[in-house]
């Protein structure tokens, strides 16, 4: 087996004119964990898993995991699977002051200098900082943006937290800069347009925290900055999608090319087309996040599942339903938190919403105890009755043609994953995973 190349190593190749990139597995759902994990081995690649400041921190976050739970838990994701946990890179995103931001700034900032230095100490190797937000007091108008010498200033704050956390230790982390995204998830916002960071901005941006690296003596950690998130003009709302388009982005592209190290992240790449994908790493964009688009395609598989267990039970009228859309909803509207701030119109199309909308909020929802319940009949009733070719061929055609092929086990769980695989096969391609590609091929 070749070596495994590095995250440095793959964005040295992007830097040499290469169109090499990583996506970012922005998700804590076991089959899309599991998923990336198959997709990693099928391509002799690493697998880079993060997770958000609000989905984990120090006290749990609402996933109820600090970054030493997360890890162990990617740990034993990736030992079930029998994939060497050397190979995958954890990554912590929007790391900064965002679940304490109703706080004065002292409390807020020291929440989250401790929450960066439980990222290292957990061997997180990936950190986007991002004290982009306004906390409470801060000087200025508060619908306005915060002061950016005031961002690069707490940027350095938390980055120098982090290099006495993993003092000596290697590898040592790589840092990732800029707060120019989406909301995380996808917003509404997206339905009246996206603004484009400038060129300005970039180098701005660049420039001011540089500087507060420096002044805080930071210079060798500045080394280590590897990439700057930008708004390329992609997003994700409730209905609909924005669609990358380089001729608009071109300013970013070559911009890029004059930093000597940088790349760009790309936050919500959700649903974009694979051709878009593909531009969007020859265009200097090399770090590719998702996370809504894969949780999206395994309830979509699961819904395809619940429509084969239909027919079957028609045949087997003794057999208990699972019932999980049902389920699922009930979950949903019992606990409204994750989706009612997201979704609107009149009460049909919030049902709809609720089942069927980019924003995937049902996500939030899988390890509700009456759903995982309802999953584990589903998958149990079709193991017990087997699913004809002709059902599979109906519902899930993509996997029926990789079963015939001899490439896809007919197991419901083996079926989910691999059409969450549907998606990250286009990110896979979309970064050079395989045969090298020269940039515009």
């Amino acid at each position: 087996m070749a070596l495994v190349p590095t995250l440095n190593d793959i964005l040295a190749l992007q830097k040499q004119g290469r169109p090499r990139g990583i996506y970012s597995i922005c998700s804590i759902n076991r089959y899309v964990v599991e998923a990336a994990i198959e997709q990693a081995r099928a391509d002799d690649s690493a697998v880079l898993i993060e997770s958000t400041c609000n989905q984990v921190n120090q006290f749990g976050g609402y996933s109820g995991l600090t970054p030493a739970d997360f890890r162990a838990y990617i740990e034993s994701v990736a030992a079930a699977r029998g994939f060497p946990f050397s190979r995958v890179i954890l990554g912590g995103d929007h790391l900064g002051p965002f679940p304490f931001r109703s706080e004065k700034a002292a409390e807020a900032m020291a929440k989250a200098r401790d929450m960066v230095r439980r990222y290292i100490e957990a061997g997180f190797t990936k950190i986007h900082l991002d004290p982009s937000m306004r906390l409470a007091g801060d000087p200025g108008d508060p619908a306005a943006p915060l002061d950016p010498r005031i961002i690069a200033e707490r940027c350095a704050e938390l980055c120098s937290v982090a290099e006495q956390s993993c003092a000596g230790a290697r590898p040592a982390p790589l840092y990732v800069i800029g707060s120019d995204v989406p909301t995380p998830g996808g917003s509404d916002e997206v339905e009246s347009g996206v603004h484009i960071t400038t060129t300005e901005e970039l180098e701005q941006t660049i420039d001011r925290i540089r500087q507060s690296f420096l002044d805080k003596g930071l210079r060798e950690a500045w080394e280590r900055v590897i990439a700057m998130v930008v708004q390329p003009g992609v997003d994700f709302g409730d209905r609909t999608i924005r669609e990358y388009d380089r001729a608009r982005a071109g300013h970013l592209s070559r911009a890029i090319r004059e930093q000597p190290r940088l790349v760009f992240e790309g936050h919500a790449t959700d649903y974009q087309t694979p051709r878009a994908l593909a531009e969007m790493v020859e265009d200097g964009i090399a770090i590719l996040k998702v996370g809504p688009s894969l949780t999206g395609a395994m309830r979509e598989a699961v819904f395809m599942l619940t429509r084969i267990e239909e027919e079957l039970l028609g045949l087997h009228p003794s057999l208990k339903a699972s019932g999980i859309v049902g389920a699922m909803d009930g979950a949903m509207r019992a606990n409204p938190v994750h989706w009612k701030g997201h979704y609107s119109g009149d009460e049909r199309q919030i049902v709809f919403s609720r089942k069927y909308s980019l924003l995937d909020r049902i996500r939030y929802y899988w390890n509700i105890p009456e759903v995982e319940k309802s999953l584990s009949l589903l998958i149990e009733n079709l193991r017990g009755l087997s699913i004809p070719g002709s059902l599979l061929s109906q519902f899930l055609p993509d996997q029926y043609a990789r079963v015939r092929a001899g490439a896809l086990k007919n197991d419901p769980e083996w079926l989910i994953r691999d059409r969450i695989m549907n998606v990250l096969r286009d990110y896979s391609r979309a970064v050079g995973n395989g045969p090298p590609r020269r940039r515009g091929a």
